[in-house]
């Protein structure tokens, strides 16, 4: 079973999200110790979309927002900026007490001294997501949706996500949208809600055409067998990493690529990176070599957002994964929680090695 893109589409990707900010500390500094932060817009589901949207395709992003907020202005304004469409409710704030969008306050590490994230999502707007707040027929069937790419966070900030997400992919694969799928596991989230969010997560996954997750994430969300997280020796565990992914195939016989990231951490600023890929049951594997990372964060989602660009692109499936590869590192060279490529080329050249001046 081959990946089958729909035509005359409006758009080539469409991610649900809950937008919120990040705060971070400058030049890599801990947060108890910092006066200066920056403030930036960000979600898992957008830093995948933007290595499409800054390359040329049409991306829209299916949200909600605190209405009359100015950081909802500065969301709006900051997706216009990474040319993207949004759509979603405005719902009242109720007051200081009420809904917002959420803060994730997160340090970039350096060295030896790891980053720390401290999340604020109390009142989190996006968790009022329902599948009330959109025509999910107009948006598949009337405007065309060539893939549509759900987040595991998205599905268990709450059980109105977690039904808005299961109706997204089952109304997705109802009128022909490629539905990817990356589980994203969160302990947090899931606790005392396991039974539920497994059942949601199944059958978004028997759905899925593209499933993307890590060790944990297959053995927790799943129940799929697989390496024990955290290991040392990432070239060891390439075979535990496939046989997990014949295990899910197994499971999930509709999937059509199944992907993981591999990452060592020597220090911060230091990973070995790397990168396993099942397509029809060929394996594809970049093996980890030394990348240089400013900031970690949102480096898996550059991963996705590669690899689907290059699914859009309709490439060979050797190129996906060298092309998801460099879209990943690309994102651990920037402060922002997503790739922003120049021109392909410039990612092409990260996968080379040609760190080389241009001219």
């Amino acid at each position: 079973m081959s990946i089958q893109l729909r035509n005359n589409c409006r758009y080539s990707l469409l991610v649900p999200t809950s937008m919120g900010l990040r705060l971070t500390p400058l030049q890599g500094q801990p947060v108890h110790t910092s006066s200066l932060f920056s403030l930036d817009v960000s979600s898992a589901e957008t830093n995948v979309a933007s290595v499409s949207s800054y390359l040329g395709l049409p991306v829209k992003v299916l949200t909600a927002f605190v209405k009359g907020s100015p950081l909802a202005r500065m969301i709006k304004d900051n997706l216009a900026s990474r040319h993207m469409d949004y759509e979603g409710p405005e719902i009242e704030p109720d007051g200081p007490w009420g809904v917002r969008h959420q803060i994730n306050i997160a340090d970039s590490g350096y060295g030896s001294r790891g980053p720390r994230v401290y999340n604020d999502r109390a009142g989190e707007v996006g968790r009022l997501l329902t599948v009330e707040n959109f025509d999910l027929k107009k948006i598949f069937k009337t405007e065309g949706v060539q893939i549509v790419h759900l987040s595991g966070l998205i599905g268990a900030l709450s059980e109105e996500t977690g039904r808005f997400s299961l109706e997204v992919a089952r109304t997705a694969k109802k009128y022909g949208t490629l539905v990817s799928f990356d589980l994203n596991y969160r302990a947090s989230f899931w606790q005392g809600r396991e039974q539920e969010l497994k059942g949601i997560f199944t059958e978004i996954a028997s759905l899925s055409d593209i499933l993307v997750g890590n060790e944990e994430d297959f053995q927790l969300c799943l129940g799929i067998r697989g390496p024990e997280a955290g290991g040392k020796d990432l070239g060891t565990k390439v075979e535990s990493f496939k046989e997990m992914i014949n295990e899910a195939h197994r499971t999930f016989s509709n999937v059509t690529v199944f992907a993981t990231t591999l990452r060592q951490v020597v220090n911060t600023n230091n990973h070995l990176w790397g990168a396993v890929m099942w397509n029809e049951g060929i394996f594809h594997v970049e093996e980890p070599r030394s990348i240089v990372v400013l900031d970690r964060i949102g480096g898996g989602d550059g991963f996705v957002g590669g690899l689907l660009y290059g699914i859009l692109k309709k490439w060979e499936p050797e190129k996906w994964i060298r092309f998801s590869w460099a879209s990943g590192a690309l994102a651990a060279t920037l402060l922002s929680d997503y790739g922003q490529p120049a021109d392909e080329e410039q990612v092409w050249s990260i996968w080379e090695g040609n760190a080389r001046v241009k001219r």
